[in-house]
Formats: structure tokens, sequence, C-alpha cells
């Protein structure tokens, strides 16, 4: 079949093709209602769908940004994704998402492969392993945001939890039901990933307001794979922790396995509270007390970041935007 051309569809509607193209691009600022409606059915009776690689070109826009997810397993990064995602719509904006799993080598190649499908600008949640590819688009003021985590040294505005005091809520609610001997766990910190960092930091300190005693045994940052082993460990001292925080929703599912096949009775034997209002939360058995995310202010922040930066709207100077946890207390503690 011959493809349908903006010249058929403004032959059809009796216009110039210039006008079929003020109004394919919205620009209706002297169009009559009655030139609009001829060119919307002339559209419709000949199926004309734009050429979007050649208005691209043109334009030298492409309204499409790419996000790249650390993990695409958490519940936080599926909430902030569709928050994005939402924002992105509202806005006529597409929205390309890839899953890194936090390994620096699939990142850098989305990272290049978005790039060369001249994306307008991108949403990272950083590895941390692609420093020299950061700072390349830092100089080139290439339109970035990063969500969940700092890079050390570079410029660029960042959407973040305040992970200490996430952390200092689960203690300080820990410390109101009369526990001491209280536990973190977190996955691995090899990579000095911020949350897990911060949130550990924001429990000695919590620890050390509530004049408790940091107990290094009690403190575990390890690979998802290794956290059975590490709670295992941790219930084979003499007096292991009688509470535990899980620094985030999939350390959380781990504790909760533990639990089931140890026959650990949580709240009894085990008072718990996981970072992230995971979906079940409420109708697991017990409920379970989390401390949550704002993810879905936090998504559309990033977006709203962006493509104001897109637009040559966002003048500030790049800094960090933390955003406030809060305490859900259910029946786990």
């Amino acid at each position: 079949m011959k493809r349908v051309t903006m010249q058929d569809v403004a032959k059809l509607a009796g216009v110039s093709k210039s006008t079929v193209s003020q109004y394919l691009n919205k620009r209706y600022d002297y169009m009559s209602e009655e030139t609009k409606r001829r060119i919307e059915n002339a559209i419709s009776e000949l199926g004309y769908q734009p050429n979007i690689v050649a208005r691209s070109l043109k334009q030298k826009k492409t309204s499409t940004i790419g996000v790249i997810v650390a993990n695409i397993l958490h519940s936080f990064s599926t909430k902030v994704i569709r928050a994005i995602e939402d924002f992105c719509n509202d806005n006529d904006f597409h929205v390309i998402v890839c899953n890194a799993d936090d390994d620096p080598v699939k990142e850098a190649n989305y990272i290049n492969m978005l790039r060369a499908k001249q994306v307008d600008g991108l949403i990272v949640f950083p590895t941390g392993g692609n420093l020299e590819l950061y700072e390349m688009m830092i100089e080139q003021n290439f339109p970035l945001v990063f969500v969940d985590r700092i890079i050390d040294g570079l410029s660029v505005d960042t959407i973040l939890l305040d992970n200490e005091k996430a952390a200092y809520l689960a203690v300080e609610h820990f410390v109101n039901c009369n526990h001491t001997r209280i536990g973190i766990i977190t996955t691995s910190l090899s990579r000095k990933v911020t949350p897990r960092i911060e949130r550990i930091e924001g429990y000695k300190k919590a620890m050390l307001h509530f004049g408790l005693p940091i107990v290094d045994e009690y403190i575990k940052g390890v690979d998802l794979d290794y956290i059975q082993n590490a709670l295992n460990t941790m219930f084979s001292l003499k007096e292991p922790p009688t509470a535990i925080l899980a620094g985030n929703d999939l350390v959380l599912m781990e504790i909760l396995r533990y639990a089931k096949e140890n026959s650990i009775n949580i709240p009894n034997d085990l008072a718990l509270i996981g970072v992230d209002d995971v979906p079940f939360a409420p109708i697991f058995t017990p409920a379970l007390t989390t401390i949550a995310q704002p993810a879905f202010e936090m998504g559309e922040k990033a977006a709203q970041l962006l493509l104001d930066k897109i637009k040559n709207e966002h003048k500030e100077q790049a800094r960090i935007h933390r955003f406030p946890p809060t305490l859900i207390v259910r029946e786990t503690t």
C-alpha cells in the first residue's frame, strides 16, 4: 500500500501542508474549529499516521524519556515508575523503562542505547559503576535526574527518602514496644548504595540516642542469596535480637520465609518492621508494620524535574530532594 502523507491529508482537507503540520503539533492559535474538524476527518478517512522519526529529526526532540531502574523487583521501584509514566502521559511524553539488575555493564548498555534512540532525558536509579558516563552527560548538559541513590562528587538533582529518619522511626517504635536487642538486615553494602548505608547509619544513631548498645552481630549487609545464612548466624547467638528492621521489601520477604521455616512466631518471638509498605502488608497474617516511602510523590517529582530540564524551565542548582518516611503500625510489633 502507498504510504499516506501529510500532503494527502492537506489535499483532502483543503488546507495547506503547513496548516496540517500546525494541527499535528497542537498549534491552534489561528486555526478555526471548522479547519480543525476538516483536518481531523481527513486524517481519520485516510488512516494517516504521522512519521514520528521524521518529526523528531526536524524538531530535534522525541518527546520520549528513558528510565533505568536498578532492580525492578522492588515494589518501591514499580510505584516510582508508575508515577513517572502517569506524569509523562499527562504531558504527552513517552517512557522507555529498562532494568539494570544492579549491573553497571547492563546500565551502561542501556544508557548508550537510549541516547542512540535520541531520548530527550534520563531518570536513573544509578548503580554507581559508570562514573565517566554520568560525568559526560552532565558536561553535555543532557537532562538527567537520579532516584534513590547519590553519586558522590556529581551535581545531579536526586530524589531520595530521608533514610536515616526511616531507621530512626523503626528503632523508636521498637523501643516503645520494650525491645532493647534490635537488629537490622539489608542487602549488600559492597557498592555503598545510598539507602542501605544511610539506613544503617540512622539505626546506629537511634540506638545511641536511646542509650542502647550497638552490637555488630545484629547488623548485616549481605547479598540476597545469603540472608538466610545471616539470619542463622544471628539467631544462633546466645542473646539473639528480639526485633529486626528489614532494610527493604526483598529482605523482608526473606525474614518472613526464615521465620516460617524455623517456627519463629511474629511478633511474640520476633518483632519485625520493613522499609517499604509492600502491597500485601495489610492482608498478611499478622499484618506487617512498615515504613512507607511516598513513592508516587517521589516519582512525580523526578518526572517533573526532568521535563522542566528538557524544556529549559529548571534553572535551580542541582540538589538532593528528600522525602519524609511514615511509620505504619500494624501487628508485627
